[in-house]
C-alpha cells in the first residue's frame, strides 16, 4: 500500500512539473516573431516626430536565440538573452552605420538597453518592454 501511495505521489509530481515547464515555454514562445514599435516613453518629441518615415521593429528567433530589427534608420542584430519573463539587451549588438537625422535611433537603442523584463498580452498582439515596473516600450505583432 505504501508503495502505491509513493508511486502515485511521484507520478503526480511528474505531471505537475511537466505542466509548469509547458507554461514557461509557451509564454516564451509567444514573443517569437516580428513586432513594430507603437509607443516609447521618455522623449519630449512626439512619437510621429521621432519616427516620421519608418517605425522601429524587432524580431525574435528563439530557435537560434537571436534578436534583430530596424531602429528606424539602421538595422541591428545580436544574441537573445531571455529567461522566463526576464530579458536583457545589454550585450553589444551589431548595428549598421548609415547617417540618421533626428533622435529616433538613439532614443530607441538607449531605451532598449534599460529593459529588464517583458510581457505579452493575452491575445498575443501586444508586447511590452518593462524597466522595473514601468512599461518603457510597446510593440504590436506584425
Amino acid at each position: 500500500m505504501k508503495k502505491i501511495i509513493l508511486a502515485l505521489a511521484v507520478l503526480s509530481l511528474a505531471f505537475v512539473s511537466c505542466n509548469s515547464v509547458k507554461s514557461v515555454s509557451s509564454k516564451t514562445s509567444s514573443i517569437e516573431g516580428s513586432w513594430e514599435l507603437n509607443y516609447i516613453t521618455g522623449p519630449r518629441i512626439a512619437f510621429a516626430g521621432l519616427y516620421p518615415d519608418k517605425k522601429p521593429s524587432i524580431t525574435f528567433n528563439l530557435e537560434e536565440t537571436t534578436v534583430s530589427g530596424h531602429n528606424s534608420c539602421n538595422s541591428y542584430s545580436g544574441k537573445l538573452n531571455i529567461d522566463g519573463s526576464k530579458i536583457s539587451f545589454k550585450e553589444p549588438m551589431m548595428v549598421t552605420k548609415m547617417f540618421c537625422p533626428g533622435e529616433g535611433e538613439n532614443v530607441y537603442m538607449n531605451t532598449l538597453q534599460k529593459i529588464d523584463s517583458y510581457s505579452v498580452s493575452e491575445d498575443g498582439k501586444t508586447l511590452n518592454f518593462i524597466m522595473g515596473d514601468v512599461v518603457m516600450m510597446r510593440f504590436e505583432k506584425k
